[in-house]
């Protein structure tokens, strides 16, 4: 493999604009309608080599901005007269697939470009019907996507960039044989792009195999660059986690939490009690259905559910950057989930908090956790909701630093075990007084609506990184956009 010479230092690419990539000005009026007017670390190292056509490995953690690191290359590259499948992005979740459609159709604003969305969860005929029509961007799992290639359904044979955006992930999922197939079906002239937070061995093995002569760039791989989230474990010793949770939901703010247990019926229980003692509470975990899946994505993205209990499901692929604080109820299965859940705060320069609470039978699965973690986590007797949350220290990201490797790196392998059954206590107590911390009925935020650019109210606080709309454009989006 072959690398790149040189990248702008980090110090310099905080000061730099998309004005200086070769981009269509209809790509930098759909950049300033989304508030982004700076590209991060790795969209000023990726976007040059894409633009010009080389295959590249980035090596940057979730939230770093790679989403538009190869989706404004992907805007610039295909011809929207062609009603062909002229790029593939291969996700290993459906929520990520999802994100990274609403991201395209923000930044392909004003442009006749076509999408379809393909995974499982989902009758597949709307989705090859979307395909029938001329889509030119195919976003998806790899499973289902191959089920459509195998049915005929799907064409690559005119495929032009090819994206696996969270490749490590990819393989946790097992989804290995099925990228393999996949890629081995594809134009070997093709342009790719490799994303992935660490390069384990059939990362690395796939790059060589499927890509030409790529560019490795890193961005943020080391310590002192990772993100600014505060996180501290709190030992309960004999006191009920479950009761120190409830104390940090009713001393929450306005921000969203999310909430980690481990098993699908442990978090299905923790919300419909949470439900029932009146937090405005929602559930992500693997028994739900697509529609369902969204419906309460959707909730959580626009606040009016602010607080998300999930499973591991939530850490791979959860892009959304207003979440205040991550508490883990119960632990994960390895430190590389630990810090994937942990990821979910603290997103593009914010600021983050987490919160691990320990009860006694954690007291091994922690120390082995520690063992493996690469930085130490504070471990202090619970002092408190109130204390917890106003002894979270303030923390400022260092820059990021984005430089060229003439091979890629092999990290070891993790591999999570299966989820064994939920450990926290399920109190037997009466019901709780309610608790819900929404804006009262009649409480609405103004806005100007992202679409149709007149004034309007909400009732709730949006999320300044993303848009928002009014009720028209909102229903018309849904009706358009299959639902969501």
């Amino acid at each position: 493999m072959s690398a790149t010479t040189l990248f702008p230092a980090a110090a310099e690419a905080a000061n730099a604009s998309f004005s200086r990539f070769p981009l269509r000005a209809g790509t930098i009026r759909a950049l300033a309608g989304m508030d982004i007017d700076q590209p991060t670390p790795i969209q000023d190292a990726v976007l040059p080599l894409l633009l010009e056509g080389r295959d590249v490995i980035a090596q940057a953690r979730t939230g770093s901005g790679k989403t538009l690191a190869f989706l404004i290359p992907t805007v610039e590259l295909l011809d929207p007269a062609k009603r062909e499948v002229q790029v593939l992005v291969l996700t290993p979740t459906r929520e990520l697939a999802t994100q990274i459609e609403s991201v395209l159709i923000e930044l392909a604003a004003g442009r006749d470009i076509r999408t379809a969305l393909i995974f499982g969860g989902r009758a597949s005929g709307p989705q090859v019907a979307a395909l029938r029509r001329g889509a030119q961007v195919v976003i998806g799992t790899p499973g289902r996507v191959l089920d459509l290639l195998d049915q005929g359904a799907l064409r690559l044979d005119r495929l032009r960039f090819l994206v696996l955006d969270e490749a490590d992930q990819m393989l946790d999922e097992g989804f290995a044989p099925s990228v393999e197939r996949i890629l081995a079906r594809t134009p070997r002239a093709r342009q790719t792009a490799l994303f992935s937070a660490t390069v384990p061995e059939w990362v690395s093995q796939t790059a060589s195999r499927h890509l030409q002569r790529p560019a490795t760039v890193a961005v943020d791989p080391n310590p002192e660059d990772t993100p600014a989230i505060a996180h501290t474990a709190y030992n309960l010793g004999g006191d009920d986690k479950l009761a120190a949770l409830y104390e940090l939901l009713d001393q929450r703010g306005e921000g969203s939490i999310l909430v980690f247990g481990r098993t699908k019926h442990g978090v299905k229980k923790l919300a419909r009690r949470l439900e029932r003692d009146g937090y405005p509470v929602g559930e992500l975990q693997g028994n739900l259905s697509q529609n369902a899946r969204d419906r309460v994505m959707e909730q959580f993205r626009s606040g009016e559910v602010q607080i998300l209990v999930a499973t591991n499901v939530a850490a791979r692929g959860l892009d959304i950057t207003s979440i205040d604080l991550v508490i883990n109820l119960e632990l994960p299965e390895s430190a590389d989930l630990l810090t994937h859940r942990v990821g979910r705060t603290g997103r593009m320069g914010r600021e983050g908090r987490a919160i691990t609470l320990l009860g006694p039978e954690d007291s091994v699965k922690w120390r082995k956790l520690e063992r493996e973690l690469r930085q130490r986590i504070p471990v202090l007797p619970w002092p408190g909701a109130t204390a917890a949350l106003d002894a979270q220290p303030s923390a400022t990201p260092a820059p990021a630093k984005a430089h060229v490797r003439a091979r890629v790196p092999v990290q070891p392998q993790v591999r999570t075990q299966a989820p064994a059954a939920a450990t926290h206590r399920a109190a037997q107590e009466p019901t709780r007084p309610l608790r819900p911390r929404q804006p009262a009925a009649a409480e609405r935020t103004a806005i100007v609506c992202s679409g149709c650019g007149q004034p309007a109210e909400v009732p709730f606080r949006p999320d300044p990184t993303r848009p928002v709309y009014c009720d028209a454009c909102h229903r018309a989006r849904r009706q358009r956009y299959g639902g969501r």
